[in-house]
């Protein structure tokens, strides 16, 4: 059985993965780490977990194989860096750092240990995008986010919300090899508020674009897809609409689907763990995430 440590039990940690962990007993013994004795012990009774820490070198002490990171970004880098060092797989939150360098010196890291150093994208896990991702033939390819009059600072609305367009963009494109041309757009209020951003990303053989609207009308995550058989359309994680010239149909997921299932937290957690047991492929490419952190890096620096 592995064991491994969860640092960070704020609200990410409590909606998207103690629920799945606390399904994985058979498989792992988790051990749970926050400063706060109250909500350690709240949090082991709930989820009945039995074993926990107070402090991250405490956690580290423990022959542990992995450990789940889901601390604010700003200590990722910190506790990455560490627990690497240590020897162990790492799975961390998106964004694994906001500073390209760094990303670039942690991945160099875990492949000098023969570690796993992954980030957490849940969106590559979705069924539904798993589904479009297996299409042939693609050509154009847009995944769009949306929000209600929502102020947020460029950088951060770009390394929290439109990370995950350009992370689905690429994930559902074809391989950019070398040849490709990235064209930003970001559009802000006074106050340096994100107001409109879009990449777009030319390829001699796809045209791929990633958008986040956060004056929308709607909150709303669109993935589509084009190919010489259709149109083919991921909306919300939960639809999936075919497009072409003589059918349309429209696919729901199952009105019993847990949502962390169709969100894809489940099946990435899943993929993770089991890419431990066998010592497969890290589930989210190396190459794939580098580029992704280095795009939300142009955007922010486009703004200034």
């Amino acid at each position: 059985m592995l064991k491994i440590g969860v640092i960070g039990l704020g609200n990410i940690a409590q909606k998207a993965y103690l629920p799945v962990m606390a399904q994985m007993q058979d498989r792992v013994d988790w051990v749970l780490c926050t400063r706060q004795p109250a909500k350690l012990a709240q949090l082991q009774a709930q989820y009945h977990l039995e074993s926990g820490c107070l402090s991250f070198d405490t956690l580290l002490e423990q022959p542990l194989d992995a450990v789940f990171i889901h601390t604010p970004t700003a200590t990722h880098y910190q506790y990455v860096k560490q627990a690497l060092l240590h020897g162990l797989h790492v799975f961390v939150d998106k964004p694994l750092s906001e500073n390209p360098l760094e990303v670039a010196e942690l991945y160099k890291l875990a492949a000098s240990k023969e570690r796993l150093l992954t980030v957490g994208f849940n969106r590559r896990f979705a069924p539904f995008l798993q589904k479009l991702n297996h299409l042939p033939d693609k050509q154009l390819i847009n995944i769009t986010k949306t929000r209600v009059a929502t102020s947020q600072p460029t950088p951060f609305a770009i390394y929290d919300l439109m990370i995950h367009t350009i992370d689905t963009a690429l994930f559902l494109a074809d391989s950019l090899g070398t040849n490709y041309k990235i064209r930003p757009y970001c559009q802000q209020d006074a106050n340096g508020n994100l107001q409109l951003a879009q990449l777009t990303i030319e390829t001699p053989r796809q045209l791929i674009s990633a958008t986040l609207n956060m004056q929308s009308g709607t909150n709303q995550e669109i993935a589509s897809l084009q190919t010489p058989h259709g149109l083919f359309t991921v909306d919300n994680l939960t639809r999936y609409t075919t497009q072409a010239a003589e059918d349309s149909r429209i696919q729901t997921a199952a009105d019993w689907t847990p949502t962390l299932e169709t969100r894809g937290f489940a099946p990435m957690i899943d993929t993770f763990i089991t890419a431990l047991e066998t010592n497969g492929a890290n589930p989210v490419p190396l190459e794939s995430s580098l580029l992704t952190h280095q795009l939300c890096h142009e955007m922010v620096h486009f703004t200034k």
